[in-house]
């Protein structure tokens, strides 16, 4: 009999974001090895390991698994490592119940308390591999894929395109946009400038062509984990232009030309206009981005993922010897 698996992600397909695409794949990876019952919340199913997403968000099922005496595995987000576990006792203590830590990419090490390294290990996570798509050949579009909250920061990118009149632009936006301030003021700017345009929520696929048909993908966030967004532009033939922040950093590697300071929209539209003018830029650093892609290979994410869940479940089985 299989062995069961408990998989936990704050959300679920119905929030189709990074996290639940992470949930996604991660289950399909295990399947073949284990019985994974993906949940919100651990409410004392059976199970002989658990993975959670979210050392904050998913902090009582982590304590609750925990206490069972049976192995945890913490995947920490961009949240949990830029913001909650420095200041969110829950958080905190999500990280010292672990048997395994997880970052999405090496920066992430980083960030963690120097005692508790020895547990942690780095998945990069992975897309599928697309063809270039062919842009729009009337503007030139940038895309800004990601339900707005205020670590995305999209502001920014709506700053740079106000400094930049040129009617050849387009931001096109993906996601859902809230009905709070930061939603009301990114409404707002579209309704100003027509060349800014918003889709809404699209179902993933369509959000992968979207990216792989635009000239580049702008990151303007102010803390990632290690973005699946950034990965399925990487993996589209599409450069990123992303604020310089240790997630992303962590993806793209210390030396690409993409990035510009956090909140700096002025240095980000002279990114663009560069991009747009020197077509050798543009291939420069979508060569630079083609270097990195084999890191996100579904091949070398599942291998990594099935790995960890094996260890989480040879110590169970030791433990019951």
């Amino acid at each position: 009999m299989k062995p069961r698996l408990v998989l936990v992600t704050p959300a679920l397909a119905d929030a189709n974001n990074g996290n639940w695409q992470t949930a996604f794949r991660w289950s399909r990876f295990l399947g073949s090895q284990c019985r994974v019952l993906t949940v919100r919340h651990w409410q004392g199913e059976p199970a002989d390991a658990m993975i959670a997403l979210h050392a904050r968000r998913s902090a009582d099922s982590i304590a609750g698994f925990a206490a069972t005496g049976r192995p945890v595995a913490v995947v920490l987000t961009g949240t949990d490592l830029y913001r909650d576990t420095r200041t969110d006792p829950s958080a905190q203590r999500s990280l010292e119940l672990a048997s395994l830590l997880v970052v999405l990419q090496p920066r992430g090490m980083d960030e963690l308390p120097a005692r508790l390294r020895h547990k942690a290990l780095t998945i990069y996570q992975s897309a599928r591999a697309l063809a270039p798509g062919r842009p729009r050949a009337r503007t030139f579009d940038l895309a800004l894929v990601g339900h707005l909250r205020e670590e995305k920061d999209p502001m920014t990118a709506v700053r740079a395109m106000a400094a930049l009149p040129d009617p050849g632009l387009r931001l096109v936006h993906a996601g859902a946009v809230p009905g709070d301030a930061l939603g009301d003021a990114f409404r707002a700017a579209a309704r100003a400038d027509a060349r800014i345009e918003l889709r809404g929520p699209l179902p993933h696929a369509a959000a992968r062509q979207l990216i792989r048909r635009s000239r580049a993908l702008l990151l303007p966030s102010l803390m990632e984990g290690g973005a699946n967004v950034a990965i399925e532009a990487i993996t589209s033939g599409v450069p990123v232009l992303a604020s310089r922040i240790g997630g992303s950093v962590g993806l793209l590697g210390d030396d690409y030309q993409g990035f510009f300071p956090v909140g700096d929209a002025a240095a980000l539209a002279g990114l663009i206009r560069r991009c747009k003018e020197s077509p050798d830029f543009l291939v420069h650093i979508r060569r630079q981005c083609a270097a990195r892609a084999p890191l996100f290979e579904p091949a070398r994410e599942r291998d990594a993922v099935r790995a960890l869940a094996h260890n989480l479940l040879s110590t169970t089985q030791e433990a019951r010897r």
